[in-house]
């Protein structure tokens, strides 16, 4: 029998890529899902593998009213819903972006108020900040402090909302009591992600026959590309070993290149442009970016386990069986900006 087995468990943006993915592991584990979510970037198509094993709320949680029916009667909340989207979302939508931390408030306190044993919350690596992230330097959970001058510099009004949501679950433990988790998710990928992040955005292109095939910045930018299995893994896990706030990092070590995701997209799906456009004036965010992964090795005992070719593999198998060629040739700009 698993921990999660009859566990009534409330996942806040459960219609969501990553959401969705951990509502289908948590059901596995024999927990009973209810799934909160406004749809606005979520899907009930992407709830289709249990869709009659889960309750499905539809509701805006920045109302207090539909987030107290949301975690009545619930153990545990993992709390995903966020207003986001990739690196051209965020800087175009800053104040939609900033409205998490109202969204973040409602959940806790209404979860405290109906009873829930605990809390995890997805925050970001945007929490990190900018000025360290120009080098290779991978990012421990500690580069971010609230106790000292200084110790926060967030990336963009999405990274500081991110920041504040942690800080106030900490809050929420530190009064009420309430068993608390953070996971700090790096550039999560794989089937269900929309087009306005990276590599979803690239296989789209690639998937369209883009020709000068366009790529933000110079290609020489990094990321850490983490499947989104390991992330709902490490989401899980962070709840059950996790009590008193402190952060851990989902995310791999390894530094990868917007140039290595290109040829290895190009790879797999057999196609290659004949000539590539660095357009150097769209936003791409820090420099470098990679995980230290020590604290989860060591509070959670995770480590990722898909490599990148794995999930760019299934990836582009789901993506192409789930997108005609011709509509995303022709809403391609719409599709890399909005949700």
């Amino acid at each position: 029998m698993s921990e999660w087995d009859r566990e009534r468990v409330l996942v806040t943006g459960g219609a969501s890529f990553i959401g969705s993915h951990l509502v289908e592991d948590l059901v596995d584990a024999g927990a009973t899902v209810r799934v909160a979510d406004d749809f606005s970037s979520g899907t009930r198509e992407n709830l289709a593998a249990v869709q009659e094993q889960v309750e499905v709320l539809e509701g805006d949680l920045k109302r207090q009213e539909f987030a107290d029916t949301a975690t009545r009667d619930i153990d545990t909340v993992f709390h995903l819903a966020a207003d986001h989207g990739g690196r051209g979302y965020i800087a175009n939508y800053p104040a939609n972006c900033a409205t998490n931390m109202a969204l973040d408030n409602i959940v806790y306190e209404t979860a405290v108020d109906n009873g829930v044993d605990r809390i995890t919350f997805a925050s970001s690596a945007c929490t990190y900040p900018t000025d360290i992230q120009q080098e290779k330097r991978r990012l421990r959970e500690d580069m971010v402090s609230f106790d000292e001058r200084g110790g926060a510099y967030a990336d963009e009004v999405y990274g500081w909302a991110k920041l504040m949501g942690e800080r106030s679950l900490q809050a929420y433990h530190e009064q009420y009591g309430i068993d608390a988790s953070v996971v700090r998710i790096f550039t999560a990928y794989g089937p269900r992600e929309n087009e306005t992040h990276a590599i979803i955005a690239l296989m789209a292109k690639a998937y369209a026959g883009q020709d000068p095939f366009q790529i933000w910045g110079d290609g020489e930018q990094t990321r850490n590309f983490t499947y989104v299995k390991d992330i709902s893994r490490a989401l899980r896990l962070a709840a059950e070993n996790i009590s008193d706030a402190t952060p851990v990092n989902a995310g791999i070590s390894r530094y990868v290149s917007i140039n290595e995701v290109v040829d290895a997209i190009f790879d797999t799906l057999g196609w290659e442009p004949d000539q590539r456009e660095y357009l150097t004036d769209k936003p791409v965010g820090v420099r470098h970016r990679a995980a230290d992964t020590t604290r989860a090795a060591e509070l959670l005992g995770w480590e990722p386990e898909y490599t990148l070719q794995d999930g760019i593999e299934r990836t582009l198998d789901w993506y192409l069986d789930n997108r005609d060629p011709e509509y995303v040739a022709a809403n391609l700009e719409t599709l890399l900006h909005e949700r």
